[in-house]
């Protein structure tokens, strides 16, 4: 009966739970995204979407896959989730006993005159010894070790979220560095051929002002409209050079020689419609609010450790061998030898240590709430901004194709007054700058808008696949 009572009470003991139960926090945002996000049902979830299928260029999809493959900050995560998972195992090792093999040999001598004994000589001793131990193995009652062991396990699995999460974030940073280095050559090209039509511009107003046609004004505003396309265009190659620089550090080194030529900024749109759901579908397709919840998962678990601290540790120490002084006998029942002994362990003054570690623990469930709760609605407005971009930034790059063929035809209007006579060069020079910063702009407003659509795509979780789900391809 009492065996009895005490394996219940043990198994009860055992089953304690002091860490607090694991809730994930209600949502801090909206229930749904704002109107502008469009219908909900229309699209393709973007995690159904791998990203060699979202980016319609091929020379963007080899260098995605030269950083997911060289880059070392990526690198550094993988590694870190080598780190956590020894972690993991160490901790996940002390819920059970560890076992050791020993064997041991010793000899003494003792003096005849320590004896006793008249007439007895030296003694010679030889003792020999083998059994299996176990030290020290802790008896969980109160989940301390369970808790610990849970709250690596928990800190594993964030790490593993937090290496999907940058895989994500590099994706878009490789995505946005390739579009600027896009945007940064259509610009170049339109600034050269700007530069060559001015300086054939300022041959012909030197000439007519060495026939005295024209005044010296017109000559020098040709001058400036020259000096400006070359301004523009030294800028540029420096924002080129920048963007190659950041693209091979994304990279992981020279960017591959044999990518496929590049697309035009115009024709990076695979035509593809991303669904954009409800706010309650990034709890699971957004790596980092899934790291966030490990980690209040492993705070929580803390706490449980933290508390059982104030309860009593049992311990146990336990061998089982052999021993005898003559080795061909070592092993036999006449030899056995066996010892077995509980610790019980309780510090009773400790001046606050115990529960400080208490407090620092809630206080870090505390954190790890406010950081899950921060962390969803960052990836609310994430997506809200990128939804709200996906709209006005198409409606800007077509007001601005728009106002872009007005100003050409403005300048090829003011070009035919001055040749008639009817205007003067300032009115040329005017539409001639009007024109070029629209064709500039133009080039911009493209880039963010493809900018955007990445930064859309990775905000509701996509890029985790590298090839779409079979069936869902986009267009399908």
């Amino acid at each position: 009966m009492r065996k009895a009572f005490a394996l219940t009470l043990a198994a009860l003991l055992g089953g304690c739970q002091l860490a607090p139960p694991h809730e994930r926090p209600a949502l801090p945002t909206a229930s749904e995204f704002p109107a502008y996000a469009g219908d909900v049902a229309l699209g393709q979830r973007a995690v159904d979407i791998g990203w060699r299928d979202f980016f319609a260029d091929a020379r963007l999809e080899g260098l995605v896959a030269a950083a997911l493959e060289r880059n070392r900050d990526l690198a550094i995560a993988v590694a870190r989730i080598e780190e956590a998972r020894g972690l993991y195992r160490i901790q996940a090792a002390d819920r059970l006993p560890t076992l050791g093999v020993s064997g041991d040999v010793t000899r003494s001598r003792t003096p005849g005159a320590a004896t006793g004994i008249p007439g007895v000589g030296n003694v010679t001793d030889t003792r020999y010894s083998i059994g299996v131990g176990v030290t020290g193995f802790e008896l969980d009652f109160w989940g301390r070790v369970k808790n610990l062991s849970e709250a690596a396990r928990s800190q594993y699995l964030a790490t593993i979220e937090a290496q999907r999460a940058f895989r994500l974030t590099l994706i878009r940073d490789v995505a946005s560095a390739y579009f600027a280095a896009r945007e940064a050559d259509e610009r170049i090209a339109l600034a050269e051929a700007t530069v060559r039509s001015r300086q054939e511009g300022l041959r012909i107003a030197k000439k007519r002002l060495d026939a005295g046609v024209t005044s010296a004004l017109d000559f020098r505003q040709a001058e400036s409209l020259l000096t400006q396309a070359e301004t523009e265009l030294a800028g540029l190659r420096l924002a080129k050079a920048q963007s190659d620089n950041f693209l091979a550090v994304l990279t992981g080194g020279s960017i591959p020689a044999d990518l496929p030529a590049p697309l035009p900024l115009a024709q990076q749109k695979n035509g593809t419609t991303i669904t954009a759901g409800l706010p309650s579908e990034l709890m699971v397709a957004r790596p980092d609010i899934l790291a966030a919840e490990e980690r209040l998962r492993a705070a929580r678990a803390n706490i449980g450790a933290a508390r059982a601290a104030f309860f009593p540790s049992i311990s146990l120490t336990g061998n089982l061998g052999f021993a005898s002084t003559d080795l061909g006998n070592l092993v036999g029942n006449d030899g056995l030898s066996w010892s077995f002994g509980p610790t019980i362990s309780l510090p009773i003054f400790d001046w606050g240590r115990r529960k400080g570690n208490l407090t620092v623990a809630e206080a870090r469930e505390d954190i790890a709430v406010a950081d899950y709760e921060g962390t969803v609605q960052r990836a609310f407005r994430e997506v809200a901004d990128a939804l709200a971009g996906r709209r006005w930034l198409a409606e800007q790059v077509a007001a601005q194709l728009r106002a872009t063929e007005a100003q050409r035809q403005i300048a090829f209007l003011a070009r035919t007054r001055y040749r008639e006579g009817v205007a003067n060069y300032l009115e040329v020079l005017d539409a001639e700058r009007n024109l070029f910063t629209a064709e500039q702009a133009l080039i911009q407003v493209r880039r963010g808008e493809l900018d955007n659509l990445v930064s859309l795509y990775v905000a509701l979780g996509g890029g985790a696949l590298e090839a779409t789900v079979s069936g869902n391809a986009p267009g399908s």
